[in-house]
């Protein structure tokens, strides 16, 4: 038997309407029902949320992207991403997939008093893959992307009430997402800003209050380029913390060996002869150097079949003039 206080939650959550407190306190009698190894009951539960979890989730985000004020505060992107697409350290990889699990298993850690983390802030120079590992949580987490438009919601906030934004945000906490803030060192920036008379102080100082308040099935994304530019009072918002690099020559070779596989032919030269030419550079420019050599080689067809070599050292030498690499 369910304990009574739950029992009473889910009928006045069902009374009222409130999804997303209902199918929490249902995940919680299941979780109780596991502990208590009432097996068939709880099963029988998770079956029912997870086959309802897909429909509940479209017509959420179908009500999230119809209001205009959440249009223009933030934009949805059909997570295709997964992490496998990705080349990452296996240190950072451990994070992220840790993540996962803990909100895939969520009704155990429940049953053991325990949340999800669910605020991650990712930092490192750009081009290595921020935006995208956080598309990739979505997919893996099977959840709709939303990414912030920061400039949106100040501008939007500037002269209103702190409850208008609370408004805003009582939309998104209903809905099961990841949300995305890319560029979240501008946050810090607006708060450093000696020249600012205190308005979007006040703005920046109310969209933390509601990152802080939002629950733990809105998965929050930070990423920054300029981690400096972030004071300890917001990196202390982030349960999780993990830098992104650039990378190694062993991961750009790596990377190499998985666009020729893609491309279904060599680059002419080998993936650690490249990586070592193209040292320092993102894995976005390395996507770009091949992808130029790609585009050469395409339109050279059938005669660059036997030049391919010549094609990406003539690419080498292009790159070399833009960045500092070896020809």
């Amino acid at each position: 038997m369910a304990r009574a206080d739950l029992v009473v939650s889910l009928v006045e959550t069902g009374i009222n309407g409130d999804l997303s407190r209902f199918k929490k306190t249902a995940e919680a009698i299941a979780a109780e029902a596991t502990a208590r190894h009432h097996h068939h009951l709880a099963d029988k539960l998770k079956s029912i949320l997870v086959n309802s979890s897909s429909t509940t989730t479209d017509n959420q985000a179908r009500r999230f992207t119809n209001n205009p004020d959440l249009q223009n505060a933030f934009y949805e992107t059909k997570a295709q991403k997964t992490l496998s697409d990705l080349t990452l350290s296996d240190s950072v990889l451990s994070v992220f997939y840790e993540v996962i699990e803990e909100h895939s298993r969520k009704d155990l850690l429940r049953s053991y008093n325990l949340e999800p983390r669910h605020k991650i802030l990712m930092s490192g120079p750009p081009g290595n893959g921020k935006t995208t590992i956080a598309e990739a949580l979505a997919n893996h987490l099977m959840v709709p992307f939303f990414t912030v438009k920061y400039e949106g919601i100040i501008n939007r906030f500037l002269g209103e009430t702190a409850q208008q934004m609370d408004k805003l945000f009582e939309h998104v906490s209903t809905q099961r997402c990841v949300l995305f803030f890319d560029e979240f060192d501008a946050i810090g920036k607006e708060r450093e800003d000696a020249n600012d008379n205190g308005e979007i102080k006040r703005v920046v100082s109310s969209l933390l209050k509601q990152i802080d308040l939002l629950p733990n099935h809105v998965v929050v994304v930070g990423a920054t380029n300029h981690e400096s530019m972030l004071d300890k009072a917001i990196w202390r918002r982030f349960q999780v913390q993990v830098n992104i690099p650039s990378p190694t020559q062993k991961m750009a070779s790596k990377w190499f060996e998985e666009f020729e596989e893609r491309v279904g032919h060599s680059l002419g030269l080998s993936p650690m002869t490249l990586a070592k030419k193209l040292v320092g550079l993102s894995f976005a420019e390395l996507e770009q150097f091949a992808l130029d050599v790609q585009r050469k080689y395409v339109l050279g067809l059938p005669d660059s079949e036997s030049n391919i070599k010549k094609i990406t050292s003539q690419c080498l030498s292009q790159w070399s003039n833009r960045y500092r690499v070896e020809e």
